[in-house]
């Protein structure tokens, strides 16, 4: 119930809300992009300036090498049970989906730990970064076997699968402007350090919070919207976008715990494992992977997955991370 008074979270549900009563509540996609790169941008100006404090150390080298893991084990286990259930593209489609990781899902569990007093290090958002593109290139490449044992599907995409080769996505993976922003934000706070962080303490702080419920909100309807896309779907569907996210957390529980990785940071990447892209992934496999249908690995990520993480998932993996490694909450 904490976790459900928390703002953020409850314009989250506003928006849910207003989206099944089919509300005209909307907000102008210029606007949501930016909050979106609002949000990316304090994220990694927060990170460079814990990571400036910290430093490198062993502690981060084990973690960043953790979530590169992760982001090759999910969704190589993802394909080999979704492809039981599923048409070969729409498997590796959707293993990419919760192979990825959501920036949204993670900006939430950072602000939601740090307004309950959650110690963690920035370089996790170094840890986001890292995993968000790995999947994408294992489901490029499954794609690519697929189509040398069958015939190439006709697909009204006005853009031919053989355009989606692995160079061209390793070069929009690396060179995306989310990711980049992301990353180059996280550079410049490392660099000025504790004078860049007082110098952006109103962009990176008072602001934050407010931004990120008006975005959530956003989120919300979106949410709602999408749902529907996955009518008529098996039921199993629907089994997999609530079971799948906890099974990785799980995961990345039982690594984090061995290889013994602080509380904070095996909370977040519990939460990045967890999570599922609905940005990234469906933006590069429109593309490259034309024979997948959108509305199954779309709707699945944001209709169902982003819900149950924002509301329940956040505060249930912090807390199993803090008790896990035994370190009290604050």
């Amino acid at each position: 119930m904490q976790a459900l008074l928390d703002p953020a979270i409850l314009f989250f549900l506003l928006g849910v809300l207003a989206g099944f009563l089919k509300s005209n509540l909307e907000v102008p996609a210029q606007i949501s992009r930016f909050l979106a790169l609002y949000l990316l941008m304090a994220l990694g100006l927060k990170g460079g300036f814990a990571l400036a404090k910290s430093g490198f150390t062993a502690d981060v080298a084990m973690a960043l090498a953790l979530a590169l893991l992760l982001a090759v084990l999910i969704p190589g286990i993802g394909y080999l049970v979704m492809r039981k259930l599923l048409a070969p593209f729409d498997a590796a489609a959707v293993a990419a989906t919760y192979g990825s990781v959501s920036a949204v899902t993670f900006i939430t569990a950072v602000q939601y730990m740090e307004s309950r007093g959650y110690a963690f290090g920035g370089h996790m958002a170094a840890a986001m970064a890292l995993m968000e593109s790995p999947a994408i290139i294992i489901a490029i490449a499954i794609a690519a076997q697929l189509r040398k044992r069958q015939p190439v599907v006709a697909t009204a995409s006005p853009i031919a699968p053989a355009e989606g080769s692995l160079k061209s996505v390793l070069h929009e993976a690396l060179t995306d402007g989310a990711q980049f922003l992301l990353l180059g934000s996280m550079a410049i706070g490392f660099m000025t350090g504790q004078d860049g962080k007082l110098a952006m303490e109103p962009f990176t702080g008072s602001l934050f919070k407010g931004m990120l419920a008006f975005f959530l909100l956003d989120m919300g309807l979106s949410a709602a919207r999408n749902l529907p896309k996955l009518k008529g779907q098996t039921p199993w569907i629907y089994a997999y976008a609530v079971i799948a996210p906890l099974l990785h957390a799980g995961l990345a529980l039982g690594l984090g715990y061995v290889f013994g990785l602080a509380a904070g940071d095996l909370a977040l990447l519990m939460v990045l494992a967890a999570s599922a892209s609905y940005i990234a992934v469906p933006a590069v496999l429109k593309h490259s992977m034309p024979e997948a249908n959108p509305a199954l690995y779309f709707g699945m990520s944001l209709g169902i997955t982003l819900p149950l993480n924002l509301v329940i998932g956040i505060p249930l993996y912090v807390q199993l991370a803090f008790q896990a490694v035994g370190t009290s909450a604050p």
